[in-house]
């Protein structure tokens, strides 16, 4: 909140404001963690943010696409997606080493399964005639205008559609998930020696008892893809506001280009956590003092990088934190002005109880109404101004940069 709003209730300062916000995104960055209960991504949100995984060719045939109302057809949900690629990889893993015998055979039956879900969602998402063009002269018509996908590029955004983050089953984390597997194991062992209904109580059992509860909120795999998944809700949020679609914040529309900036956001994302995967491998490779402290120098380097992704991400939360309040004061506009639509209404009951004085009296205090609300919304647009410069300013300098 801007210091000219102070006088609307005690309002929070800006710098204090930023400095919150960037610390609790910076926060839940960082400890792989958000709080809060269970949110999905967007389909139009997940890829943007599978984008950051393609190259530019195909990153501009998503935004052309985007710009005209083509969609990627899905059969399920993309985090969803995520998910269900994880387990089926686990699975396939843990098939692969597990002896032969009943415990074997379910896992091998799961895994087969998910792999038929995962293929019915590739196929969807590179076959469609309702979505990608078929005969010769609707592809050149679409490859004039920018929009078709080629076979191998919908090969590589199902594959990073695949990488979609998501939170981890039950906001387990990988130490989690690694006891959850022991004792899954337990569960067998305890099933395999208990007859009939008695082996399906011991299964039960041993998983109850390797189910421990996590801490509150959502669990990520690592600190980009929270922050990859805070970017996707946040652009959700703000794309599907009231406030940000009225007529009020027309210009900071203009001003910013949200899908832009989350596909920018997740393009560096990838890119730092590639590079910073390259120099870990690299650390534990070499033994020579002069080359790991090489290395290590790079890994510094890549630090004021990550710095600015969270910054860019908290920008999108102060502008998501924005929008909430704006949203309040607009629906509080909207009682008004139905307030409003009943003066001739009013003005009838008061004319036959005599009393004009009240009817004026009550127009004079909707009137007072409408001008509080439209200094605030003045003051909101001041504020939101400030974040959206400060955001689009970061990303021209990191386009600069790259």
């Amino acid at each position: 909140m801007s210091d000219a709003m102070q006088s609307h209730g005690g309002a929070e300062p800006a710098t204090r404001r930023r400095e919150r916000i960037s610390q609790q995104v910076r926060q839940w960055c960082e400890q792989a963690r958000i709080d809060g209960n269970r949110r999905e991504l967007s389909d139009d949100a997940a890829v943007l943010i599978a984008a950051g995984h393609l190259d530019e060719p195909t990153r501009q045939v998503l935004t052309n696409r985007r710009r005209v109302g083509r969609v990627i057809p899905t059969v399920i949900a993309f985090t969803d997606l995520r998910l269900l690629t994880d387990e089926q990889t686990r699975l396939q893993r843990r098939a692969s080493e597990t002896r032969p015998g009943a415990a074997a055979l379910l896992v091998g039956y799961r895994a087969a399964d998910l792999a038929r879900r995962l293929q019915s969602a590739r196929a969807a998402v590179l076959v469609s005639d309702s979505h990608y063009a078929n005969g010769v002269r609707a592809i050149r018509r679409e490859r004039r205008d920018g929009v078709h996908l080629e076979p191998a590029q919908r090969e590589a955004l199902y594959a990073a559609l695949q990488r979609t983050p998501a939170p981890l089953p039950d906001g387990r984390g990988p130490v989690e998930q690694v006891l959850g597997s022991t004792f899954g194991a337990a569960a067998e062992r305890v099933a395999s020696r208990a007859p009939g209904a008695l082996a399906e109580a011991g299964r039960w059992a041993a998983q109850a008892l390797g189910a421990t509860p996590g801490p509150a909120g959502e669990r990520f795999a690592d600190p980009v893809d929270t922050l990859l998944f805070l970017a996707g809700t946040l652009f959700d949020r703000i794309d599907g506001s009231s406030a940000w679609r009225s007529e009020h914040f027309e210009v900071q529309r203009v001003q910013l280009d949200l899908a832009d900036e989350l596909m920018q956001i997740a393009v560096d994302a990838v890119a730092l956590r590639g590079i910073g995967a390259e120099l870990t491998s690299a650390l534990r490779s070499t033994r020579v003092d002069a080359a790991r402290e090489q290395v290590r120098a790079r890994q510094r380097a890549l630090e004021p990088v990550w710095d600015q992704l969270v910054e860019r991400v908290a920008a999108l939360a102060r502008i998501g934190d924005l929008l909430g309040q704006a949203e309040d004061q607009l629906r509080s506009m909207a009682a008004t002005a139905r307030a409003m639509s009943l003066d001739s209404r009013i003005d009838d009951l008061v004319a036959r109880s005599g009393n004009r004085e009240l009817s004026a009296e009550n127009t004079h205090n909707v009137g007072d109404q409408f001008g509080e609300v439209e200094e605030m919304m003045l003051g909101y647009r001041s504020v939101l101004y400030g974040d959206i410069l400060a955001l689009t300013t970061r990303s021209r300098s990191a386009g600069g940069d790259r």
